[in-house]
């Protein structure tokens, strides 16, 4: 189609990498992606959207409060919060933070490459099954596995009524799911899952459970002995381009006793990324930050997200395949308007636009949709443009 269509599609094959997968600029990045805001239509749940995006339940409920969960209307505007900061933990192997029920993986770069990170929403333990913390390693993986219920699950199944098997052979009714990778605390699996929307909750009995297309991703990337650290860290902090960042998720309460206005957290994650003190005018918007743990990246004194409103464009999503999908798509519709190209974004992104309006993104999103590829119209953040 177009020079700049051709050139971008070149670069994001030669990676073939999903597109939940970031390049690290620098050893000393600590925040990577960028917010959005999405226009829903009426057939839309913020649940169908997160997983489109590659977010849990947890991720799209807290960075839209005011939002129905189940019915969010057409024409709802919906955040969607792809901006992270990358916990303080090593950068080898998997780093889980259960505050925030996310994974990260990061591979060993080839000499000469750049350090990459893979980023997955998670499930958890639920309150009494508490997925534990500490520095395991993989010590084996396993395709469509049989699931053996401990006798602690048995009893529990039991007091509900419910009859657990000895064994739960492959299949559709394996809460393993497909693929599963047993930690060196055995009694705890990263894994699948047949009820993907516990995927960003706690619901598990301990292990981390996660979307069955993420959990075949990184399956099939982690090698026996890949270290897997699991953390707690809910407030985070770092410094990008001279400004101060924070990010802030509700503390787990079976972990951690703190009123979620205790500030000690996040003073001392403030602490280690600067050297400067705040200043007394910057203490009401670090509260406010940790009071209303969004889990959204913001700089100091960055009430809203810094959105460029009225300049649209069409996304389909953070999944893997979407990218070729949308682009033969438009091969096909040949609708004359070009991907365009956008900063920290994760690989295989793209956008189509920008638009002059929201009525012609919608028009556009129509036509596209129809062919076969669910695309929505957006508006991208600052730091992404």
């Amino acid at each position: 189609m177009f020079r700049l269509l051709s050139i971008i599609g070149a670069t994001l094959f030669a990676f073939q990498v999903q597109a939940t997968t970031f390049t690290l600029p620098s050893p000393e990045t600590r925040i990577i992606g960028h917010n959005m805001i999405l226009v829903s239509r009426h057939e839309d749940t913020l649940l169908d959207i997160a997983r489109t995006f590659d977010l849990g339940y947890h991720d799209i409920v807290s960075a839209n409060p005011d939002v129905d969960p189940w019915l969010p209307g057409e024409g709802q505007r919906i955040v969607i919060p792809k901006r992270y900061i990358l916990p303080d933990a090593p950068r080898q192997g998997i780093v889980v933070n259960l505050a925030e029920l996310r994974l990260y993986y990061y591979p060993k770069p080839a000499s000469g490459e750049a350090q990459r990170v893979v980023t997955f929403p998670i499930g958890i333990g639920r309150e009494g099954w508490r997925t534990p913390l500490g520095r395991m390693s993989i010590i084996q993986k396993r395709e469509n596995p049989t699931w053996t219920p401990p006798a602690s699950i048995r009893a529990a199944y039991l007091e509900e009524g419910k009859v657990l098997p000895d064994v739960v052979p492959p299949g559709p009714d394996n809460p393993l799911g497909a693929h599963a990778i047993r930690l060196s605390n055995p009694s705890y699996l990263i894994h699948g899952t047949h009820r993907p929307y516990g995927v960003g909750m706690r619901v598990s009995s301990g292990c981390i459970r996660l979307f069955p297309e993420d959990i075949e991703q990184l399956y099939h990337k982690v090698s026996l002995g890949t270290q897997v650290e699991i953390i707690y860290q809910p407030h985070k902090a770092a410094i990008h381009n001279g400004q101060l960042y924070l990010e802030a998720h509700k503390p787990l309460d079976d972990i951690d006793d703190r009123h979620t206005n205790n500030l000690t957290p996040m003073v001392q994650s403030i602490i280690k990324v600067q050297d400067d003190s705040l200043r007394d005018e910057d203490w009401p918007f670090v509260e406010k930050v940790v009071r209303e743990h969004r889990g959204l990246v913001k700089g100091l004194h960055q009430d809203a997200l810094p959105i460029v409103e009225d300049i649209w464009f069409l996304h389909a999503g953070m999944k893997k395949g979407s990218t070729a999908k949308f682009r033969a798509i438009l091969d096909k519709l040949d609708l004359g308007y070009m991907f365009w190209p956008i900063n920290n974004r994760a690989h295989e992104e793209m956008v189509l636009g920008p638009f002059e309006s929201e009525a012609e993104a919608i028009q556009v999103a129509e036509k596209i949709t129809a062919a076969g590829v669910r695309v929505w119209p957006v508006m991208l953040s600052e730091d992404a443009l």
